[in-house]
This record gives structure tokens, sequence and C-alpha cells, in this order.
């Protein structure tokens, strides 16, 4: 669902830019107020387990191919506001890096998948928890806010195009809405899947917002097993995804949405590919593996300097 470059105006563009700034900003100094020993690290591996996991396109109905949002299973783990700084930190990698969504459309594709997708879902997870409190709903819950948050992000993506004039909403918001609730039927069974792992080994791992207790392992070695298993999916599962188009190539297809200008981003590695060499089953794991340490790394400092600004910032 990342929009390239030349599908929204001008204005579009700096709208979502203002929206997801303010959205990001007010993320970043609530996780700059909590963060602490768990929560640095833990931010860090979630931001590399969810590049890692987009990276793995799975094959869905009518030659489309869908991919792993993140934001509920962030935000289960991490509380909302930390999720959308997860998210926040992919999209920038795979922007700048890989040509993965436009410059121009960043904003668009942050407001989308990291505010919209993350605290939407995680709004409907929270309303599942307050009607039941026992184990199950935390699977359950995780399963039905993963779907809605899919289709959510799909829709504000469509209003966007539509606002844009690229195309008119009575086409392309049910188009958007009833391909990407197929697509989000995978992306609810992989975040109850790896939630329910959680909760049956480290229940302590997902978040309660009214407390933040302790992590009863040490530390490093949650976040040890962590970057293991998200290296584990780049390396090993990322060369196996479906060369299919996403659901918004495939819509963009469909309806014939043509570019209104031409982008200019200079990633150096487009497509996740490098360059001038071949792409092989090797060079897809190095590039994913790559991505998903930068992920890690930027997503611990983010926090940091989250942290440290509060610290500067007068009371």
């Amino acid at each position: 669902m990342h929009i390239p470059d030349g599908y929204l105006d001008a204005k579009t563009c700096l709208g979502a830019y203002c929206l997801a700034g303010a959205s990001l900003a007010w993320a970043g100094r609530n996780v700059g107020a909590r963060w602490n020993e768990r929560t640095i690290p833990l931010l860090g591996v979630m931001s590399a387990f969810v590049f890692a996991g987009q990276m793995v396109n799975f094959p869905v109905a009518g030659g489309t191919s869908g991919h792993l949002l993140g934001g509920v299973l962030a935000g289960v783990l991490l509380g909302p506001a930390a999720a959308s700084m997860a998210l926040t930190t992919v999209l920038v990698v795979q922007c700048f890096l890989f040509q993965d969504g436009g410059i121009s459309a960043l904003g668009a594709n942050a407001l989308n998948l990291a505010v919209v997708g993350v605290f939407g879902g995680c709004l409907v997870y929270r309303l599942i928890r307050r009607c039941r409190r026992d184990p199950r709903s935390i699977v359950l819950g995780s399963a039905l806010a993963a779907w809605f948050s899919v289709v959510l992000a799909s829709a504000t993506c469509a209003l966007e195009l539509a606002g844009a004039g690229t195309a008119p909403a009575r086409l392309v918001l049910p188009a958007m809405i009833l391909t990407h609730a197929v697509i989000g039927v995978g992306e609810a069974l992989i975040t109850a899947a790896v939630v329910g792992f959680v909760v049956k080994v480290r229940p302590d791992l997902v978040y309660e917002p009214r407390t933040l207790a302790p992590v009863s392992t040490p530390i490093k070695r949650v976040v040890m097993v962590g970057l293991a298993g998200a290296l584990g999916v780049a390396l090993l599962l990322s060369p196996l995804a479906s060369t299919l188009p996403d659901g918004f190539e495939r819509v963009a297809q469909q309806l014939g949405l043509t570019l209104q200008t031409h982008g200019t981003n200079l990633a150096p590695m487009p497509g996740y590919s490098v360059p001038g060499a071949s792409r092989t089953w090797l060079m897809t794991s190095a590039v994913a593996v790559l991505g998903t340490l930068l992920c890690f790394g930027v997503g611990w400092l983010l926090v940091r300097l989250a942290a440290r600004w509060l610290r500067r910032s007068p009371p």
C-alpha cells in the first residue's frame, strides 16, 4: 500500500505531511516520556521484524499479493505510540534506501500506515479487550484489529487519491477496500500467529496501557531472540516472496491510474536490488538482512533521540 511519487498532488502531500508530522510528534513525546530499558530495544526489534515481514509478499485472490503491515502487531507488544514510531522507521528506510514509496508521498504513507492503521487498529483491539479480559481475547482482538487496520489504511489511501484528483472516490474507494479486505485476512492470520506465540511463551511482553512492567527475562536475551527471528524471516523467506502486484498496484492497473508528476527518488537500491547486479536468491536475502539491521538501528536511535529531546524541553 506504499504510494509512489506522482499519484498525489502537492496539496494532498503537504496536508498528509502535516497530519502525520503532528501525530508522530505526539507519539515521540509519549514514548520519550516512558522510555526505559524495555522500550528502546523492543522498538528497534519490532521495526526490524515489521520490515522483514513486509519483504514477504503472499499471493491472494485475483492475481494480487499482500504483505504484513504490522501496525497492530507492533501495537499489541509496544503500545500504539511506539508502534507508530516503529512503522515510521520502516517507511523511512523503505523510501530512502529502496524506493518503496515516494518521497513526496512519504507523509501520506506514514499517515495511512503508521497513524490511521496503527491507532485505528489499536482502538479496535482495546475495545475488544474491554469486553473480554482473558488471554484468548488478546489473540482474537489482535486478529480482528489487524484486519480492520488494513481496511482503514486502504480507505484513507483511497480518499487521498480521490482528494488529489487521481481517481473518483466512487471508483477508487470500493476498489481499495475490497482488495485490501482480502489482504487483511492474511494480516489477521499472521498477527494472530505471532501474538498467540508471544502470549504462550512470554505474556509479559504484551503491552498494557496503564503499566509498563519490566520484562522478566534480561532484555539482552529478548533483543537477541527477536532480532534473530527478524533476520531469519529476511534471510530465508524474502526470496520466496510473490512477484504479483500488491493491492495498490493492482487497483492502479484496474482503474488505469496515471501519474500526475514524475518522482526523483534516487534511492541506492531501488526495488530491493543492487543496480547492475543480477537478482539472485542470495542477493535478495542480503538486501533484506541489510534493511532489517538498519531498521533495528534507526528504531533504537529514534527512541533515544525522543527521550533526550523530552529531557531538554521546558516543562
